[in-house]
């Protein structure tokens, strides 16, 4: 019995990976409308008449209020003192919000000509839904990676944040898959016999997955709770106090500048490269826009088995730095391709986009652990804000960059309607950011021969 009593929450395995399942719900949710309006480019343009640069604009909005607002590093230093079930909670909540007033926008008609700080209202309005969602989303992410090294230090960490990605590429999948046939299934044929998608039924089908994904992650705080008690009855203090002064610390660590420099060249390459994937696969390879969504959709999927893989490896022979410079020579290759004028075909496009799902495994999946051993736990909460704060410039000002290159200097013939664009120069954007990535992995390697953080050893204690 007195055994019984020593033994810590997390160290059932049941319980660990319940939680897990819970925690990494909620992201799939999330993840779920972060992507959901990719697909519905096209029809955008058509239906709603926005063009590359509104898109852009919109798209853009995801990082607006975590980098000029501060709100993610403020959402750091609050996971830190408040703890994850109260910064949680909020995250989830400003997530439905934000879902709600896009619903509102994108379902909603407005005068013609209405415009809203120099952009069509609609897309103004959608865009301010997308910010408020995407501070709840990014805060959701840090609060569920230190949700992860709390249950699984020193056990199957790399493993179990491979398994939350994982799922929350699910939602990324679900939303290129599911969200052009969703609306067609709603659409209507007007009284000259036009047929019309109904844009804003995948955003209310995400806005009902939002409610659960909220419900699940309130489940969660009821296991966090009898956690700390655990703790606290082995006379270990749950989270060791947060002092502003840790931030300094944090910013003075080259380790973790690398880490977060790497995260924003790795990422600009490839989650603004999915919102304008399907219109890739229209554009250059032909494919039909009804079915555009399914060749980029290959791309999570081949994450969700291959991340846990990757993530186990890590945590079993370690080599976790030598993964990240792997992954960024793969990512430059993936755009090379998609740049190059050459094998305009479908099935090339998929074999492309099935190597690049490689790469999106092989660099997150060391990268997240990685963390934990450049920083103090009791610090992580902020160290993962910063990051996603850096981040969330690559989210926010590449998109934009996209829409105005492709508006400003890749227009080709408007063709039944639709406008036409040459995707070679956003792609060689897209193969730069490779580049530099693949530096910067080459400089956290070095560091880590310095410093001595542990990134090349496995992350199972034996």
């Amino acid at each position: 019995m007195t055994e019984q009593l020593k033994k810590k929450l997390n160290d059932s395995a049941v319980l660990r990976w319940s939680v897990l399942a819970l925690v990494a719900f909620t992201m799939l949710c999330g993840y779920f409308l972060t992507d959901v309006m990719s697909p519905l480019k096209p029809m955008l343009e058509k239906e709603l008449l926005w063009d590359s640069l509104d898109y852009g604009f919109f798209t853009s909005a995801y990082g607006w209020f975590n980098v000029f607002l501060l709100m993610l590093i403020f959402g750091g230093i609050i996971l830190d003192k408040m703890g994850v079930r109260f910064t949680g909670m909020g995250a989830c909540l400003l997530m439905v919000f934000g879902c709600g007033l896009k619903y509102y926008a994108i379902s909603t008609t407005f005068p013609e000509g209405a415009m809203l700080f120099g952009f069509k209202t609609q897309v103004t309005l959608a865009a301010l839904g997308y910010a408020i969602f995407g501070v709840g989303v990014e805060i959701a992410g840090i609060t569920v990676s230190k949700i992860i090294v709390k249950w699984f230090k020193g056990k199957e960490m790399a493993l179990a944040m491979g398994l939350e990605m994982a799922t929350a590429r699910i939602g990324t999948t679900l939303a290129m898959v599911m969200t052009v046939p969703l609306a067609d299934f709603f659409g209507y044929t007007d009284e000259g016999g036009a047929f019309h998608t109904n844009i804003p039924a995948p955003i209310l089908f995400c806005l009902i997955m939002l409610c659960v994904g909220t419900i699940a992650f309130f489940i969660y705080t009821f296991y966090d709770k009898k956690l700390d008690a655990s703790l606290d009855a082995e006379g270990l203090e749950p989270e060791e106090p947060f002092r502003m002064k840790d931030i300094v610390y944090i910013i003075t660590n080259k380790g973790f500048w690398l880490i977060a420099l790497l995260c924003v060249l790795f990422y600009s390459a490839v989650f603004p490269f999915i919102k304008y994937a399907a219109d890739l696969m229209v554009q250059k390879y032909s494919v039909d826009p009804k079915l555009a969504g399914t060749i980029p959709g290959l791309l999570p999927i081949g994450a969700i088995v291959l991340t846990p893989l990757f993530g186990s490896l890590y945590d079993r022979i370690g080599k976790g730095a030598t993964l990240m410079v792997i992954g960024s020579v793969m990512l430059i290759f993936v755009h090379t391709m998609f740049a190059l004028p050459i094998l305009n075909v479908w099935w090339f496009a998929t074999i492309i986009m099935i190597i690049l799902g490689f790469a999106f495994s092989l660099v997150p999946s060391a990268m997240w652990p990685s963390v934990p051993k450049i920083i103090p736990e009791k610090q992580l909460g902020t160290a993962y804000a910063l990051i996603f704060w850096v981040q969330n410039w690559g989210l926010m000002g590449v998109p934009l960059l996209i829409g105005w290159v492709l508006n400003s200097y890749c227009k080709g013939p408007v063709v039944d309607g639709a406008q036409t664009y040459d995707y070679t120069l956003p792609m060689s954007i897209f193969a730069l950011f490779g580049i530099l990535a693949l530096i910067v992995a080459l400089m956290l390697k070095a560091e880590n021969r310095k410093k001595g953080y542990g990134l090349e050893e496995a992350n199972i204690q034996k």
